[in-house]
């Protein structure tokens, strides 16, 4: 193999400007919901952690719902951007806030208006149901600001202002925090709240985030964002393009959405150490989860950028490489998770059997994460490059012929330990990861939207180096 002229120090550069703010806001947030839970867990019940847990699962059902839409509008905000289109762009994100905020008006009425029907759905522990009706029923007014709040951070990373979304994140957490403070316990000549009060400062939270993004957007002349007339003047043909590439991709979180509720459901009829136990879990897992979401953004703006714009070997070279070095990352993070576990568990509220459950847990994911999310940025990369379908394809016939089935026989019908069940939700991701690094580097997932990358692409073929 030739020598690569690939210029790592403009390309860490990058990724650095990219990935650390979003790093860093996933990390604030992650680090919100850890306080949560640890002032939640001083209560002093169990059952409170699980039920919050599994609430936040019902919200993760929405994310599943909305981000196929996510997805699809990086993809066109991306390529757009690379090809300077700000019509493109305008009508791509008007239509793309749009959808998400029809799914999180669907989700906000369920939470709302039917909380005790979804907590019966996920646990059938009378004492946590009750808990969770109480929060689902104020927490639920969060997610349409919350949904507004991610629309306008995916069009600002894509367009190369990640600094923005940042800092609502910061001015969100910290008001979070102090609420959870205030309305919990009852400060300040306040009645003490308890579950339904961290239900309430997420709400406001979600507020400020949103405010924030826009008054900070206003301020620094953010060409799209704000040029609400220019957003929903559609046409057949965007709205035709647009879904014909979303629709795999909603397909893919739709199906794994309800395939996750599956798992959840199977893992919400544990024994209510393991669901607390699961509960902390989730929010730790969001720290690697956080750190992979740097590198996808990543990933999404710097590859699909120069497909847009035509520069298709710079594209290629770029994937490979965001794929490896999030890997190395994710790694680090994990290693760093299992050193420090006995701080964090037991700050978090963890004792006797929950402590024993979270701590397995947290070493399976150690070493799944590195496949997982090697995965996932794989995935990310393709549909901001175009092809929406072949991480899509393998993602949803895994999910449904492998890893449900799993995870339903261990867990309701053999009724074998929760580590066992826990351990079935990963066992897919290293054949799929195999077949993924093939697909990625032969190259054909390049699928241009635009004319400059289709004029490009003719005649282009795949090399691991960069003239």
């Amino acid at each position: 193999m030739r020598k690569s002229g690939f210029d790592w120090k403009d390309f860490l550069s990058r990724i650095a400007v990219i990935a650390v703010p979003v790093a860093l806001q996933n990390l604030l947030t992650t680090t919100g919901s850890m306080v949560d839970t640890m002032m939640i867990a001083s209560l002093g019940q169990t059952e409170i952690v699980g039920a919050v847990g599994l609430c936040a699962q019902f919200s993760s059902l929405m994310f599943s719902c909305y981000w196929g839409f996510v997805g699809g509008g990086m993809l066109f905000f991306s390529q757009y951007w690379g090809a300077g289109d700000d019509e493109g762009i305008n009508r791509s994100y008007g239509l793309t806030l749009s959808c998400m905020m029809l799914v999180a008006f669907v989700f906000a009425s369920l939470g709302v208006l039917f909380p005790e029907a979804v907590m019966r759905l996920y646990t059938d522990k009378v004492s946590i149901q009750r808990i969770g009706v109480e929060y689902l029923r104020i927490v639920g007014f969060a997610y349409p600001l919350m949904v507004f709040s991610m629309a306008m951070a995916a069009l600002l990373r894509c367009t190369e202002r990640v600094r923005i979304p940042l800092y609502g994140s910061i001015a969100a957490v910290g008001v979070n925090i102090f609420l959870n403070w205030v309305l919990i316990f009852g400060r300040f000549g306040l009645p003490a709240m308890g579950v339904r009060g961290a239900a309430l400062a997420t709400v406001i939270a979600q507020g400020v985030n949103a405010a924030v993004i826009l008054l900070l957007a206003k301020r620094s002349g953010h060409p799209y964002l704000l040029a609400v007339k220019k957003h929903f003047h559609w046409n057949r043909p965007l709205i035709r393009a647009y879904f014909r590439k979303c629709f795999p991709i909603i397909m893919n979180e739709a199906l794994i959405g309800a395939g996750n509720m599956v798992i959840n459901i199977v893992l919400g009829r544990q024994p209510e150490d393991a669901i607390a136990a699961l509960a902390v879990f989730r929010t730790l897992e969001g720290l690697v989860i956080g750190f992979f979401a740097g590198f996808s953004n990543a990933s999404s703006v710097l590859v699909g950028k120069e497909v847009g714009a035509g520069r298709i070997d710079v594209a290629y070279t770029r994937a490979w490489r965001l794929v490896y070095l999030c890997q190395g990352f994710i790694g680090i993070v994990c290693v760093a998770l299992i050193a420090l576990h006995t701080s964090v568990l037991t700050v978090m509220g963890m004792r006797g059997e929950s402590f024993r459950l979270a701590f397995m847990m947290v070493s399976v994911y150690a070493v799944a994460a590195l496949i997982r999310m090697g995965n996932w940025v794989q995935n990310d990369t393709y549909r901001a490059a175009g092809d929406a379908t072949y991480g899509t394809v393998l993602e949803i016939v895994f999910m449904w012929v492998m890893v449900v089935p799993c995870v339903y026989l261990t867990g309701m019908v053999w009724k074998l330990p929760t580590m066992w069940v826990f351990i079935a939700c990963y066992i897919d991701e290293p054949i799929r990861y195999i077949l993924m690094q093939i697909h990625l580097f032969r190259g054909t997932w390049i699928k241009p939207v635009t004319p400059e990358g289709q004029a490009a692409l003719k005649g282009w073929k795949p090399k691991l180096t960069a003239e």
